[in-house]
């Protein structure tokens, strides 16, 4: 039964992966054997220190600086790693950004990087990757869509917008590419403990009483919750799986009413 979750020795191209959500799948996958490649692109040091700590914990990895959204820059990119690294095996395409403008407000160019980064660039990443993955005639592609591929919420327009077509284009991409044993799938994050989220996951503050009450787990995800769900979309446990959406998110999206939590 093991082998069903056995990823040891193939190469993760994990792509915003230089802190948060990316890092921590990085070292989920690396931690079960994979090799992996980090990819950032605001600045060398920062893929520098999270090869570094990878490595600290005996990882395999690697680092590549490229802008996920230029599409000369990714197939250059991906010809390097297969050539230095070897082909790669398991593409998360992780890289977004999110930009909290109401949508009367929002300016035309606002809205367009955030599609351009949060949903052209997974486009453009997996349709290089996938060329040889279709080749070789496997190969595991997960896209991080969002809970906003199902709902939406104040001043996220076009983060909404942009996951809510991920998912989709998730879905595309299966019905095109499943018939080269190439499996394509997303995760859909709920509200995790993060770096970014220290300040607000305090007693009293307003937004962490709501997830914590919303969330019928009553808490914040762990970087580390998303480690089984990256694992298990990788490895051949899940050979038949293809355009589906796993949302690890404690429960969010299972409930419209009020939490057993809140009784």
């Amino acid at each position: 039964m093991t082998n069903l979750f056995d990823i040891k020795g193939k190469v993760a191209l994990i792509t915003g992966s230089t802190h948060g959500l990316g890092m921590a799948m990085a070292k989920g996958l690396g931690q079960a054997g994979a090799t992996i490649v980090v990819n950032g692109n605001s600045s060398q040091q920062k893929i520098d220190d999270a090869v570094a700590a990878l490595k600290s914990e005996g990882i395999n990895a690697v680092g590549y600086r490229f802008n996920v959204t230029e599409e000369k820059e990714v197939i250059e990119a991906v010809q390097k790693i297969e050539s230095e690294v070897g082909p790669i095996d398991i593409l998360i395409n992780n890289a977004g950004i999110i930009k909290r403008i109401p949508l009367l407000e929002m300016e035309v160019a606002d809205f367009r990087e955030v599609i351009d980064i949060d949903l052209v660039s997974p486009f453009i990443v997996s349709k290089h990757v996938a060329r040889g993955m279709i080749e070789r005639r496997q190969g595991k592609i997960i896209n991080i869509c969002s809970m906003m591929s199902e709902l939406g919420r104040n001043t996220v327009s076009a983060y909404a917008a942009a996951k809510g077509g991920l998912k989709m284009l998730t879905k595309n991409m299966a019905t095109e590419w499943a018939k080269y044993n190439v499996q394509i799938n997303g995760i859909g994050p709920g509200y995790f403990a993060t770096e970014q989220t220290k300040p607000i996951r305090v007693d009293g503050h307003p937004f962490n009483d709501f997830i914590i009450s919303r969330t019928p787990a009553a808490k914040w995800g762990d970087p580390s919750d998303l480690a089984g769900a990256a694992i298990f979309l990788s490895s051949k446990a899940s050979d038949f799986v293809n355009g589906h959406i796993l949302y690890v998110d404690g429960g969010i999206l299972a409930t419209i009413g009020k939490p057993s939590n809140e009784e």
